[in-house]
């Protein structure tokens, strides 16, 4: 297997988790040579009150620009109901300058409807969404790609721009990667084709990740684009030992069980997680992204990358 295989860590910080607690997991990640730290946008917790409550991503994103030196950054996924498209062009391209050039922009349509009802923010039908979405996509990379010295001029229909200045430039040239992730059969494959620089798939199985991969492939060829241009990825759910009662005590820290797990994630022993690792990259997986639940668990991580790192 070629050594191009990439590990990241990812984190779900609206499940219960601190600034600190995410710099801890950001620096053991870069310290062990893990190839990003990313978050998910959440402002609600999923089936807990996940206390202290969330944070922003972005904010903890710029935190963690100043407080890592190396690994990259990112978002799995910005909503794009969160935010006005020109705010969020500002905001990554500056968390892009402050970190060096280590950010990467994950976004997608927006799904959870009762942290929009919560902190009351819009929550349109999924057609309108999806058509925001594309819309924030145009605005982000338009704005990113303006010469300097030109303006950019975007007319409608949710967000027009008159003359803007597209001001700043992310340090990254010509822009920050976008990450394009999801299920969709249509709208996703053909707005990944058009505006993604990553693909990425989250807890699906091979034979789901081989038919979306093709999907979007397909969509590239349709426009004339190289689909090798793009970076292929899956997300899976972490819980690696080095025997079963290890595999036994991280599933219940984080609630699951082992069998689920083992079927549905990257889950079991080292080799277990190795063998699985290979089976994706079989299909064209190039990166993998270690959701990892339990923030206070460091050692997984060392396992991980004394264990598994190696043999990819």
């Amino acid at each position: 297997m070629t050594s191009s295989l990439e590990l990241r860590i990812f984190t779900e910080p609206q499940q219960g988790a601190t600034y600190d607690d995410l710099l801890r997991v950001a620096l053991a990640a870069e310290r062990l040579g893990f190839g990003a730290f990313f978050r998910s946008d959440h402002y609600l917790g999923m089936g807990t009150e996940g206390h202290p409550g969330p944070t922003d991503a972005w904010t903890t994103l710029a935190g963690l620009a100043r407080d890592t030196t190396t690994i990259r950054l990112g978002t799995m996924m910005t909503s794009a109901t969160f935010r006005h498209p020109g705010v969020l062009a500002i905001q990554v391209a500056g968390v892009d300058q402050m970190s060096g050039g280590r950010v990467e922009l994950g976004i997608g349509a927006g799904w959870f409807e009762e942290e929009h009802t919560q902190y009351g923010i819009p929550f349109p039908s999924t057609a309108e969404r999806f058509d925001r979405f594309e819309e924030q996509l145009e605005i982000i990379t338009g704005l990113w790609r303006t010469p300097l010295g030109d303006r950019f001029t975007h007319p409608g229909p949710t967000w027009p721009l008159t003359d803007s200045l597209a001001l700043p430039k992310p340090v990254q040239d010509p822009h920050p990667p976008v990450l394009i992730g999801g299920l969709g059969k249509r709208r996703t494959p053909s707005l990944a084709a058009r505006f993604a620089d990553e693909f990425n798939l989250p807890f699906v199985d091979e034979e789901t990740t081989a038919t979306q991969f093709a999907r979007v492939r397909a969509a590239c060829e349709e426009i004339g684009r190289d689909a090798d241009e793009l970076t292929w990825s899956n997300a899976l759910v972490l819980c690696v030992g080095r025997d079963e009662a290890e595999i036994a005590r991280r599933a219940a820290s984080i609630g699951r069980e082992v069998d689920e797990l083992r079927a549905n994630g990257l889950a079991g022993t080292p080799q277990e997680v190795v063998d699985k690792i290979h089976r994706y990259a079989a299909l064209g997986s190039q990166r993998f992204y270690l959701q990892v639940l339990d923030l206070a668990d460091l050692d997984h991580l060392e396992l991980v990358a004394a264990e598994v790192m190696p043999h990819l």
